[in-house]
């Protein structure tokens, strides 16, 4: 009877998928001791992450040195190091500010991973500190048509599948126009990110909201951001979604309990899924939804 109630994007029965963002590129090891830096730490983490249940790792590429990189040979570094370490499917980053488009789609053209992020708008991207009543940071993130048209196209062409990453409601809307112009084909791939001030609120109605904006034949996982984190994939499990964790995104396995690795986040996912009833999906089983070509 259970299956009566799933509703297109709403599917509690299928398996979840689970991707775990292994470093970002604001955060360092002062913060954090387990952000990986070097391609060996990468590959550590992303087999840590991928036996816990991971079958996607979110790479922002880095210099041995911990500072952000946007060149192909460190990008080429860090996936070969993953992918002899372990079968994981790989998604890079694309999200840069002051970055020419050039830059932020060379690792994606050259290197072609399974799957890229694609920013679905620009917004303002800031944190508040409410003790200290000041923002810790403010800047605007910006993603003009123009750019995500050629990012878009660049990865159609190469095929890689986008992962379009949405802030707000309008991120999604923005998808549109590109699935009419032929850009975007399904199984479309959706990143539904709460928590970011600029960005939509983290809350259930929120994202049930989010998933309902959704064309059809999506695949979509919650991004929680700190705090928020785990309140919004123990939501996106239950309405059938899938989930991101990750050093990227979140360090605290509870309140207090910073985790050791990437793979003590997706362990904690992981058990979560299970928890509600669903199984989490395999590195197999997501090929095959989302349709990928590359490893």
């Amino acid at each position: 009877m259970s299956s009566l109630w799933i509703k297109d994007n709403f599917n509690f029965e299928r398996p979840c998928m689970i991707t775990c963002a292994l470093s970002g590129v604001v955060a360092n090891r002062a913060q954090c001791p387990a952000i990986p830096y070097a391609p060996e730490e990468y590959a550590a983490e992303a087999k840590r992450a991928c036996e816990a249940g991971a079958a996607v790792v979110h790479i922002h590429a880095r210099k041995p040195d911990g500072t952000p990189s946007y060149e192909v040979a460190d990008y080429r570094n860090i996936y070969d190091a993953v992918t002899a370490a372990c079968p994981i499917i790989i998604n890079f980053s694309t999200g840069a500010i002051g970055i020419p488009v050039e830059t932020k789609m060379a690792p994606v053209t050259t290197i072609r991973p399974a799957i890229a992020a694609l920013n679905m708008g620009s917004m303002n991207y800031a944190k508040y500190n409410p003790v200290k009543k000041k923002f810790v940071f403010d800047f605007v993130f910006p993603n003009p048509f123009a750019e995500i048209i050629a990012l878009v196209s660049a990865m159609k062409e190469c095929g890689v599948k986008p992962e379009m990453e949405c802030f707000d409601s309008g991120h999604i809307g923005n998808s549109f126009p590109l699935i009419d112009m032929g850009l975007l084909a399904p199984p479309y791939q959706y990143s539904l990110i709460m928590g970011v001030l600029g960005g939509i609120p983290p809350t259930v109605e929120t994202l049930v909201q989010q998933a309902r904006l959704l064309p059809p034949q999506s695949d979509w996982e919650v991004i929680g951001i700190s705090d928020d984190q785990w309140r919004m994939v123990a939501a996106a499990i239950a309405l059938g979604g899938n989930v991101r964790v990750g050093l990227e995104d979140n360090f605290y396995l509870s309140s207090g309990a910073m985790a050791k690795s990437n793979g003590e986040l997706v362990e904690k996912a992981a058990r979560m899924v299970r928890d509600q009833g669903r199984q989490v999906a395999t590195i197999e089983e997501c090929r095959a939804r989302l349709g990928l070509v590359h490893v």
